[in-house]
């Protein structure tokens, strides 16, 4: 029997991540960029942590004569749609274009996209819920990164041996 690789795929809908995030969506009343980059930047460790591939939609429904634009950053991938093209209209389609045997999530809080996500095959997760994943994986990382941090520590001889050896070997150190 074939062996089918799967691959995983996590694709948000941003501006609907920022309005629904609390500190996003005050950052975003006085800095939308800012907000951008702040979601970006968890979706970045969220897909290095995981391993999956990670898609950002920015729609540009109503800006005037804008171009579909996509960049390509570490661990992710982030797409501003042209004008008149919804972040959900580019999901759909993206989606489409995916395998039968890949595993999708989408991450959106819009019902009716939840909706079309489940008819096609995909996972939807609340925005409530990947601010969970995202704020369990930052933990986790963190963790990690003490671990790690300890393990580099240097380890001393003299941290190890009681004070009478240790004075001792000052002794025939001195001596020579």
């Amino acid at each position: 029997m074939r062996r089918i690789n799967k691959n995983s795929y996590i694709i948000i809908d941003g501006y609907n991540i920022i309005n629904a995030w609390e500190q996003l969506k005050e950052l975003s009343k006085d800095d939308l960029e800012g907000a951008r980059e702040r979601l970006i930047h968890y979706i970045i460790e969220y897909a290095q942590y995981t391993g999956k591939k990670a898609i950002v939609v920015f729609d540009a429904y109503n800006v005037k004569n804008s171009k579909e634009k996509i960049e390509e950053r570490k661990y992710i991938t982030i797409v501003y749609t042209k004008e008149h093209q919804t972040a959900d209209s580019y999901i759909e389609k993206y989606i489409s274009s995916l395998s039968k045997y890949d595993n999708i999530e989408v991450a959106t809080s819009d019902y009716a996209e939840q909706q079309i996500i489940l008819g096609k095959g995909a996972t939807r997760i609340s925005a409530r819920e990947l601010k969970l994943y995202i704020d369990s994986t930052m933990v986790k990382i963190k963790e990690e990164q003490q671990k790690h941090k300890q393990k580099i520590q240097r380890n001393f001889l003299e941290e190890r041996l009681d004070k009478e050896i240790l004075s001792k070997l000052e002794n025939i150190r001195r001596n020579r």
